[in-house]
Order: C-alpha cells, then sequence, then structure tokens
C-alpha cells in the first residue's frame, strides 16, 4: 500500500501524484495508493493520514510525500515504522510558513483556505528531531529547489538513501526519470 500525502497549498492533482496514480494503474495496483487532499490543519492531516492506513501493517506501507507532504511522512514513519519516500521535503516547516499564515489559494483548484497562525504551532508539535532507522527512508533532493534548501534535507535524513540532483526544482518537474526508482523503494 501507497499512501501518497500532498505538499502546501497542493492536492492529488499535482503532477508527481498524478504520474505514482498513473504508473500504479498500468501496473494494475490502481487499489494499492492512497492520495487524499489533505486539509490545511496539520494536526487534522495527520489524523487523516494515520486513520486511512491504520489497518496497514507497517512492513506493507510506504508513505511518499511531497514537501511539506514530506514532513508528515516522516512523522508517520516515525510513529508506524513504515518505510517513506520524500520528495524536496520540507524539514522545518513551522518556520517556513510561518509567513503564509492567512487566507490561501490552492494550486489545482484556485479554492481558497484559510491558514490560520495555530496550525504554525501544530506543525512545531510534530517535529522528528532525528530519524530512526535510515533504511526506511528515500530522498530525493533537489540543488534547484527554489523554496526549500536541499542541504537541510540531506543533513535530515543522514544514513538514508539519498538521490541528491543537480538542477531540477522544488515540483521535481522531471520526477518521471525517479519514478522507478521511487516504486521500486515502496515494493
Amino acid at each position: 500500500m501507497i499512501l501518497y500525502l500532498h505538499g502546501f497549498r497542493s492536492s492529488p492533482q499535482s503532477a508527481k501524484a498524478r504520474r505514482v496514480s498513473d504508473a500504479m494503474h498500468a501496473r494494475g495496483q490502481a487499489s494499492q495508493l492512497l492520495c487524499p487532499q489533505l486539509p490545511p490543519s496539520p494536526r487534522e492531516a495527520m489524523q487523516l493520514a494515520h486513520k486511512l492506513v491504520s489497518d496497514v501493517p507497517a512492513a506493507l506501507l510506504t508513505v511518499i510525500g511531497s514537501s511539506l507532504g514530506g514532513y508528515y511522512a516522516t512523522a508517520l514513519a516515525e510513529a508506524t515504522g513504515c518505510r517513506a519516500v520524500l520528495l524536496n521535503p520540507a524539514v522545518r516547516p513551522a518556520r517556513a510558513l510561518a509567513s503564509h499564515v492567512g487566507l490561501q489559494t490552492a494550486w489545482h483548484s484556485e479554492e481558497p483556505f484559510e491558514f490560520l497562525p495555530e496550525y504554525i504551532d501544530e506543525l512545531a508539535s510534530m517535529v522528528v528531531a532525528r530519524i530512526t532507522q535510515p533504511e526506511r527512508y528515500f530522498l530525493i533532493a533537489a540543488k534547484g529547489d527554489e523554496v526549500l534548501d536541499w542541504r537541510e534535507m540531506v543533513a535530515h535524513y543522514p544514513g538514508a538513501r539519498q538521490r541528491v540532483i543537480d538542477g531540477s526544482d522544488h515540483g521535481l518537474s522531471d520526477f518521471d526519470q525517479y519514478l522507478d526508482d521511487v516504486l521500486a523503494f515502496c515494493a
């Protein structure tokens, strides 16, 4: 089972989420992918993630998280013992998103939502200071990420399988090049 967690202001309609979904469909494994629309509240997003996988044994679960979803994926992997693939993950989102408190617009729907000040505290409360069992993690970090610092990502996941990309961007517009490796790690 794969649980895909999208990033801030994103959705299951993101390019990477659609690529993963298309690949799972092509493999006849569409029923093995969950990709929910996450609520703006980090606490509620994590509650939803936990609920969706509560009956899935950790050995059969991989969480793929992009950006803020990577932060959530790390917290979920540490809580459950499952594997995690992290795509340009946020490492310190409480700091990074503090300037985004207020009315926001989703990327794929133009639907407005409120990012409340208490969400910063919710993010801060789920910090994973150090990962355990780094072999359960696969990090893909782009040096060309214009939003997050790839060096923080690499430093936060010592001992994990890491693919550091020269160039690319925050959205990993070249994600197709890494999709087979991602799905192989999930298997």
